[in-house]
């Protein structure tokens, strides 16, 4: 029997404690949400009310209608997050598979690198990727947005954590049935493997779609921008215009909440596996 259980008045002060929480944390979301239908004039006048005074849409009919480049920003922002994301769960859980079953030469060596490059700060290799990007004359391309971020070391020891600890009785029943290895990992242990590559979909998918340091250095040409990058351009010297950044971020936050609603249960169910033996 827990403390909790023990004394029910830790429990209610525990859930007293997380709904404060959870409304300081949501206090902000929902300023954001109020002031994408207020006007510029009533955004800046520093009354901090969260109804509109002046409810207005324009701020949206701004954003799709007037503002040339926002579907294309969209369109790209969804473009390599979803190419981001599936190049992620099926290279990082081939890889991952591939360090906790198979047995090859170094093995040992690139599981101690991938361990390694997570100790590297992703700013540090800014300047080698622009330098190789250059060369390949991959800048401000999708290819170049892709191929640096389509495998993650965090995902793969990740991923290699949850196969360590994966049945051998059902791959060793495959192999009875005739599969071979590629088969086995296709057919039985991916399918089994929803908790983990939905949690690695939400991080993956979240991680590219917020994503801006990494267009800032590669990207020039406003049509190639992603929404991230796009949405700085309604900041200007002298004036920004906070209602246009607020719709703005209200459409750029609903993909996101989307793939974290869709993913919820997978991803409630994958809080234990990255433990286990190494």
């Amino acid at each position: 029997m827990t403390h909790i259980s023990r004394f029910p008045y830790l429990k209610v002060l525990l859930y007293l404690f997380l709904t404060i929480y959870g409304l300081i944390t949501l206090i902000p979301f929902l300023w954001a949400l109020s002031a994408s239908f207020k006007p510029l004039s009533e955004i800046i006048s520093g009354e901090p009310n969260f109804i509109p005074q002046n409810f207005t849409i324009d701020n949206y009919k701004q954003i799709f209608f007037q503002e040339p480049l926002f579907g294309r920003w969209l369109f790209n922002s969804i473009a390599i997050a979803l190419s981001v994301t599936v190049l992620n769960l099926l290279l990082n859980s081939m890889a991952g598979y591939a360090l906790a079953r198979l047995r090859f030469v170094g093995k040992r060596f690139w599981f101690f690198l991938i361990l390694a490059v997570l100790a590297v700060p992703a700013q540090i290799t800014l300047i080698p990727t622009f330098l190789i990007l250059k060369a390949l004359g991959w800048l401000n391309s999708y290819q170049g947005m892709i191929v640096p971020s389509m495998v993650n070391a965090t995902f793969i020891f990740m991923m290699r954590q949850f196969f360590v600890n994966f049945p051998q009785e059902l791959e060793e029943a495959g192999q009875l049935d005739g599969l071979n290895t590629w088969e086995i990992f296709r057919d039985i242990v991916l399918p089994l493997a929803k908790p983990a590559l939905a949690a690695q979909a939400v991080f993956v998918f979240m991680g590219s779609w917020n994503n801006f340091i990494l267009p800032l250095v590669i990207l020039f040409d406003p049509e190639m921008f992603t929404l991230p990058l796009g949405l700085n351009t309604f900041k200007g010297q002298y004036i920004s215009y906070w209602n246009y950044i607020m719709a703005a971020s209200m459409v750029f936050t609903l993909p996101a909440l989307g793939i974290y609603a869709f993913f919820n249960r997978y991803f409630i169910q994958s809080v234990t596996f990255t433990g286990g033996k190494g």
